[in-house]
């Protein structure tokens, strides 16, 4: 059963998905996607061409900078409060793609146009194998049509025992969750505690290796509000993130805590091959969201 009750606070149309109790967002007149093509590539496959597509999507996309409140300016000591996050090609090469790591690069191109890309990164811990969300940007005309599902699939093996990603955006974790999980009402914070910061620490991304773990998950005295998350110190806006976690929290338990400035959610996930089997009813529910 659903129902449709338009938001005069935006441009999308909210729709309830009242089986699942989960709410997404769909632009009032939403591009049509005659033509879906998803294309997954080894590190040494991306191209520079590829690279600079990926660089203006995720220039023209990912956000706008916020304010430093700590004074620190060390995510980006030139950035002004309302300019968009830009990112080049090299970077993203050196950034996301190093030398010697066992990274790729998964886009979908909806109607001949770039509409979403992913980085990942996997490694090994304890003969475990590591799957790493790093980058996952999907062009604002395309956002909750399925794309960030259609992206994650295309990286799910059979052997991978475990997923992370760090993220701003619940829309983010969410997607995550429904690909390799059950959904974010599956998500244990022991399972994070246990295993995020030695899986962290053995990342081949410097990142993802040299963030600072926080919230509750890694400290029982915390009371910042914080559930699962990282200290990047990378101050972008949260004024659209901010908004979907409202509406998230409205109806379902959000398991990852408030978002604070400077602050990214922290998501990591066993693999479905480590967990024990759910009923069919169940995982056929949860692969009907939409995000």
């Amino acid at each position: 059963m659903t129902s449709n009750k338009p938001d005069r606070r935006s441009p999308y149309n909210v729709t309830w998905q009242l089986e699942e109790q989960v709410r997404y967002f769909e632009k009032s007149n939403p591009q049509k996607m005659a033509t879906q093509t998803y294309e997954r590539f080894n590190s040494e496959e991306v191209t520079d061409s590829m690279l600079t597509a990926a660089a203006r999507l995720f220039s023209e996309n990912y956000g706008i900078w916020g304010v430093d409140t700590t004074g620190s300016a060390s995510s980006a000591s030139s950035a002004k409060p309302g300019e968009r996050v830009k990112l080049g090609k090299k970077r993203l090469r050196d950034q996301y793609l190093p030398s010697g790591a066992d990274c790729s690069y998964v886009r979908v191109v909806v109607n001949g146009e770039l509409a979403g890309n992913l980085f990942s990164c996997r490694w090994t811990w304890k003969d475990l194998s590591i799957c790493w969300i790093t980058q996952l940007v999907v062009h604002r005309d395309y956002r909750e049509r399925g794309l960030a599902v259609g992206l994650l699939n295309q990286l799910r093996q059979d052997d991978d025992d475990f997923y992370g990603i760090m993220s701003s955006h619940p829309a983010a974790c969410l997607a995550a969750a429904k690909v390799f999980s059950n959904g974010i009402n599956a998500v244990n914070l022991d399972t994070i505690r246990e295993f995020a910061e030695p899986i962290m620490r053995t990342s081949p991304i410097d990142y993802v290796r040299d963030a600072p773990l926080a919230g509750r998950a890694f400290d029982a005295e915390d009371k910042s509000g914080l559930g699962s998350a990282v200290h990047t110190q990378f101050f972008v806006d949260h004024g659209e993130p901010l908004q979907a976690l409202a509406w998230v929290r409205e109806v379902m338990d959000w398991p990852l805590g408030d978002l604070l400035d400077g602050y990214e959610f922290l998501l990591v996930l066993p693999g479905r091959r480590r967990r024990r089997s759910r009923s069919r009813s169940t995982e056929s529910s949860v692969r009907n969201k939409t995000f």
